[in-house]
C-alpha cells in the first residue's frame, strides 16, 4: 500500500526525525528555564525557613519536590549511556521515540509527572533516540536539529516569542502530534526492517566521535541562547523583530536545501583540508563580533548570516562508521549536554553578576577567588558567545571522512526550498506587528510603572500572564518596566515586552542594559514620538534611564524618563552600605545631567520620571528630587497604600515612584496589590491640561 502511494521510508525517517527534533527542542528550552527558576524559587523558601518563617508564604516551589525533579533531570539525561551496550538492537529506536511523545504529552497533561519531570523525560528520550539516530540513519542527524529548530521558531512566531504549545490548552493538539509522530516512527522502522540494509561504510552509519559532542554542546547554546531566536538577534542589534523573523527562518532552513550545501562545500574545497574549519570557526567568530557590536540593519544581516553559518556545521559532526569502530555516541552525546550547562552558567553570571554572594562556613577561604571570578563574568557575553562557537565549530578542525551531504538530485533541492520559502513567509506572517489603535486626545492619561522581575514573582514562578492582568486591571495609558528581559535563555527566550504589548494592545519601546536583552521598556497606547536610552554607571548591576516622548495631543508632548537604579544590599566583601549610597547618588548626578544636557538653558517642559529608585522616600535622594521641581502624588500616603516591595521576611517598603513636574496630578492614584512580582505596580492619574 505505501509503495502505491509512492512513498518512501526515508521520507517517513525524515518526517519522524523533524518531529522528535522538534519536541527534543521545545522541552529542553522549557527544562532550562524551568530549573532556572525552581532552583532560585527553592532557595528563596530555604532562605526564608532558615529565618523562622513558617508556615512557609505560598506561591513558592517545594524545596523537597524541586530535588526531586533535579535528580531526575540528571537520571534522564545519563539515558544515553544504554546505547552503549544496546546500541546494536537496531528497533529500540522507537523506544527512544516513545519516551519522547510520551513526555512531550505530559509537559501538557501535568499528569503523573510535573511539567519539569516530563521535560526532562522528554530530553532525555531524545538523547537516547540521537544515539541510535546517529549509528543507524546519520543523514538524518542534521534534520533533527535543523528542522526541529526551524519549526519551533513558527510556534515561537505565533507565540509573539513565547511557545503556545507549552499551555495546558494545547493538549489535545499536542497528544494528536505525539501520537502521528508515534505511528509514523513505527510504519517506518517496520518498513525499513523488512528492507535489506545496506553494507558498511555508508551514509546510513555514522559515529559521533568527542569532538562531535563537544560540537553539538556549544552549537545548541548558539542556538538557544541568540542564533535561533529572532527576538534575541532583534535585541543585540536593536532592529525590528519583524523583520528579522522571516529572513531567520530562511537562514536556520537553507542548510536543507541540498544544492545550498553543495555549493558551500565546494567553497570549502577550494581551500587547504587542514584550513577549512580553522576559516569556518573564524567567519562565525567574526560574525558574532560584528553582528552583536554594529547596530539597526547592518547587525541584523550580519546576525543572521551567522545563524546559517553555524547551522551549516550540524552537517559535520558525524564521521563514518566502519566495521572497526567501537561507538561511545551515548557517552558523546551526556558530554555534549554538560558543556551545553556550563555555557548556560556562563551565561547567567553575565546578567547576575553583581548578585554573587560570598560562601559561607568552612568554604569562606575561597570568597577571595570565588567572588572577583564570579563578578568578572560582567560584560563578558560576547566572550561566552565566542567561545561557544569555537567549541561548535572545533569538529569541522578535528572530524575526517564528513557524512554525505546525501540527495542532491534538482527535484529534491526544489522541493526542499518551497519548503523553506513557504515557512520563511509563514513566520513573517505569523510574526507581522497588530496594529495598535492610539489614544489621542486625552484629558486624563493614567501612568504607570511596574518593576516586572523578569517575569516571576517573588518565589521566580513564571508570571507573564498575571502580569499582563495587573496592568490591563490598572488601566494605564503607559507603563514603565523595569527588570525587563528580551530573550535570555533563562527566561524561556521570551521577549517580554513585546509579549505584553501586543497581549494588551500597546506599543513598546525597549532600552537594553544588559547583553541586549535585560533591561528597560516602556508599553504606551499613546503614539510613541521618540525613544532612547543612555546607561548609567555604578558598582552594581548595570542600569540605565530610557527615555520616551509621547503624543496624547497632536501638537502637544510629554517626556517620560523610565530608570532602575542600584540595589542597598546587605554590606558583602568590601561593599558597605554607604559604597551603595554613594553610587546611588552618583547614578542620579548622571540623570541630572543626562536630562539638563536634553534641555538647554534648564527649561523642562511637561516630564514625568519613574522607575525603581531603590531609596524610601525620606531618604536624601528622592528628597533631591522633589527640591528641583518634580511632584510626588503618593506624598504623606501610609506605608500601608503606597508599598510597593512587598517580599516576605523583609518590611514593606516603598521604592517605586512616578514624580510628575508641570503635570497635575489627577484622581486614580494607588497600588495595584497583585502577587504577579516583588514588586506592586504604581499607577498614577495624570491630567494632560
Amino acid at each position: 500500500m505505501l509503495k502505491r502511494l509512492k512513498l518512501s521510508p526515508q521520507i517517513l525517517m525524515a518526517l519522524e526525525a523533524g518531529l522528535i527534533g522538534l519536541f527534543f527542542i521545545q522541552a529542553l528550552r522549557f527544562l532550562v528555564g524551568m530549573l532556572y527558576t525552581q532552583t532560585a524559587g527553592a532557595s528563596t523558601m530555604l532562605a526564608l525557613q532558615s529565618l523562622g518563617i513558617e508556615p512557609l508564604p505560598p506561591g513558592g516551589p517545594d524545596p523537597a519536590l524541586v530535588r526531586s525533579e533535579i535528580s531526575f533531570t540528571i537520571a534522564m539525561l545519563g539515558l544515553p549511556l544504554l546505547t552503549l551496550i544496546l546500541g546494536k538492537v537496531r528497533p529500540l529506536i522507537f523506544a527512544g521515540t516513545l519516551l519522547v511523545v510520551v513526555g512531550r504529552a505530559l509537559m501538557n497533561l501535568q499528569i503523573m509527572l510535573t511539567p519539569t519531570a516530563a521535560a526532562a523525560l522528554v530530553v532525555g528520550g531524545g538523547l537516547f533516540y540521537l544515539a541510535f539516530l546517529v549509528r543507524w540513519r546519520a543523514n538524518l542527524f542534521p534534520i533533527f536539529f535543523v528542522a526541529g529548530i526551524g519549526v519551533d521558531q513558527l510556534f515561537r512566531a505565533a507565540g509573539n516569542t513565547l511557545d503556545p504549545s507549552w499551555s495546558a490548552n494545547y493538549a489535545n493538539v499536542q497528544i494528536g502530534l505525539s501520537f502521528a509522530a508515534a505511528l509514523i516512527a513505527f510504519i517506518a522502522l517496520v518498513w525499513s526492517e523488512t528492507r535489506q540494509q545496506p553494507p558498511l561504510p555508508g551514509p546510513e552509519y555514522g559515529l559521533l566521535p568527542i569532538w562531535g559532542g563537544v560540537g553539538i554542546g556549544g552549537l545548541l547554546f548558539l542556538q538557544l541562547a541568540l542564533l535561533a531566536i529572532p527576538n534575541a538577534v532583534a535585541g543585540r542589534a536593536d532592529y525590528d523583530y519583524a523583520i528579522i523573523v522571516p529572513f531567520l527562518a530562511a537562514a536556520t532552513l537553507l542548510p536543507l536545501v541540498p544544492v545550498i550545501r553543495t555549493r558551500v562545500m565546494a567553497f570549502l574545497n577550494t581551500f587547504d583540508a587542514g584550513l577549512r574549519g580553522w576559516l569556518w570557526m573564524l567567519l562565525l567568530i567574526l560574525l558574532l563580533v560584528f553582528g552583536t557590536r554594529l547596530q539597526g540593519i547592518m547587525g541584523a544581516v550580519t546576525l543572521i548570516l551567522a545563524q546559517f553559518t553555524a547551522t551549516m556545521i550540524w552537517w559535520w559532526l558525524l564521521r563514518r562508521r566502519t566495521e572497526r569502530d567501537r561507538s561511545f555516541n551515548g557517552l558523546w552525546l551526556i558530554l555534549a549536554m554538560a558543556i551545553f550547562a556550563i555555557l548556560i552558567a556562563f551565561d547567567t553570571f553575565t546578567y547576575e553578576y553583581a548578585y554573587v554572594r560570598g560562601l559561607s562556613g568552612d568554604l569562606a577561604f575561597l570568597n577571595d577567588i570565588v567572588m572577583p571570578l564570579m563578578r568578572g563574568f560582567q560584560g563578558l557575553g560576547l566572550v561566552v558567545l565566542g567561545f561557544a562557537a569555537f567549541l561548535a565549530a572545533l569538529p569541522m578542525t578535528q572530524i575526517r571522512g564528513r557524512m554525505s551531504t546525501s540527495n542532491t538530485s534538482a527535484f529534491a533541492s526544489l522541493a526542499a526550498l518551497i519548503v523553506v520559502i513557504a515557512a520563511s513567509f509563514a513566520a513573517g506572517y505569523l510574526a507581522r506587528p497588530p496594529v495598535v489603535t492610539g489614544a489621542g486626545n486625552l484629558g486624563m492619561m493614567r501612568v504607570g510603572t511596574y518593576n516586572i522581575h523578569g517575569g516571576t514573582n517573588e518565589f521566580f514562578t513564571p508570571s507573564l500572564n498575571q502580569i499582563v492582568n495587573t496592568i490591563f486591571q490598572s488601566g494605564a495609558n503607559v507603563v514603565m518596566l523595569q527588570e525587563a528581559e528580551a530573550g535570555r535563555i533563562t527566561s524561556f527566550g521570551v521577549d517580554q515586552p513585546l509579549w505584553l504589548a501586543r497581549r494588551l494592545g500597546m506599543d513598546r519601546r525597549f532600552f537594553p542594559t544588559i547583553e541586549g536583552l535585560r533591561g528597560l521598556a516602556v508599553l504606551s497606547n499613546i503614539p510613541i514620538a521618540y525613544h532612547n536610552g543612555v546607561p548609567l554607571s555604578g558598582i552594581g548591576e548595570q542600569t540605565g534611564l530610557q527615555r520616551v516622548q509621547i503624543l496624547p495631543e497632536p501638537d502637544r508632548m510629554i517626556e517620560v524618563y523610565n530608570t532602575w537604579l542600584g540595589y542597598l544590599t546587605e554590606p558583602t566583601g568590601n561593599m558597605t552600605l554607604a559604597d551603595q549610597e554613594q553610587d546611588q547618588q552618583r547614578q542620579l548626578n548622571q540623570i541630572f545631567q543626562i536630562i539638563a544636557d536634553q534641555h538647554p538653558n534648564n527649561v523642562l517642559g511637561r516630564t514625568i520620571i519613574g522607575g525603581t529608585f531603590n531609596n524610601v522616600p525620606d531618604s536624601p535622594l528622592l528628597e533631591q528630587l522633589t527640591s528641583v521641581g518634580f511632584t510626588d502624588p503618593f506624598a504623606g500616603y501610609p506605608i500601608t497604600l503606597s508599598a510597593t516591595l512587598v517580599r516576605s521576611g523583609v518590611p514593606r517598603a516603598r521604592l517605586d515612584y512616578i514624580l510628575l513636574r508641570n503635570l497635575t496630578p489627577a484622581e486614580g492614584v494607588g497600588v495595584i496589590d497583585t502577587q504577579a512580582s516583588d514588586h506592586r505596580m504604581v499607577v498614577v492619574g495624570v491630567l494632560v491640561e
